[in-house]
C-alpha cells in the first residue's frame, strides 16, 4: 500500500512540474487555431470521412444494439483513426457520451455522463461525432439516445467500448 501511495505522489508532482510553464516574451508563438482545425495534440491525425448523404438504415430494437451500428458506422469513416489491437494499460483519455439520433440519422443532441479530463480529446470526439452525420436511420425506434465509451490512446488514436479489442495487462 504505502508503495501506491509514493506512485501518486510521484505523479501529482510530475503534473504540478509539467504545469508550471510561462509564456514566452511577446505573447504566443503561434496564431489561435480555426474553429473547425483539429487539437493541437491531435492534428497529426486524419480528419474523420464525411459520412455519404443517403444514410443507411438501422433495423435495430434497442439503444444497445443501434449503439453496435452506430459504433460501425464511425469505425468506417474513421478508419486509419481507430487503435488496432488491443489498446496499452494506461490510456491517454476515456469519456462516456451519450448521443441523440433523431428520425433521419441527424446529430439532435451530446450530454456527457463523463467527459475526458483532456479537453483536446473532448473536442475531437464531439467533432467526430458530429462529422459522421447523418448515422443510420433508427427505423424502428424513430428516435435514439444511445452511450458509447471513447477510449483515447496517447498517439490520438481510439477504439469504441463497443467494438475495442481489449486492453493489454499491466
Amino acid at each position: 500500500m504505502p508503495r501506491r501511495r509514493g506512485w501518486r505522489a510521484v505523479l501529482a508532482a510530475a503534473a504540478a512540474i509539467a504545469g508550471c510553464t510561462t509564456a514566452p516574451p511577446g505573447g504566443p508563438s503561434r496564431p489561435p487555431l480555426p474553429p473547425d482545425a483539429p487539437p493541437p495534440g491531435l492534428a497529426t491525425l486524419p480528419p474523420p470521412e464525411t459520412a455519404p448523404a443517403v444514410p443507411t438504415v438501422s433495423t435495430a430494437a434497442t439503444p444497445r444494439a443501434y449503439r453496435a451500428d452506430a459504433a460501425r458506422h464511425l469505425y468506417r469513416l474513421n478508419e486509419a483513426r481507430i487503435y488496432q489491437g488491443k489498446l496499452p494499460p494506461l490510456l491517454y483519455a476515456i469519456g462516456v457520451l451519450n448521443v441523440q439520433i433523431d428520425r433521419q440519422g441527424r446529430v439532435t443532441g451530446l450530454d456527457w455522463m463523463r467527459p475526458p479530463r483532456a479537453p483536446e480529446v473532448r473536442a475531437e470526439i464531439e467533432r467526430t461525432v458530429r462529422a459522421a452525420a447523418p448515422y443510420p436511420v433508427p427505423q424502428r425506434m424513430g428516435r435514439v439516445v444511445y452511450t458509447d465509451t471513447w477510449l483515447f490512446d496517447k498517439s490520438g488514436k481510439f477504439q469504441l467500448d463497443t467494438l475495442t479489442e481489449g486492453q493489454l495487462g499491466g
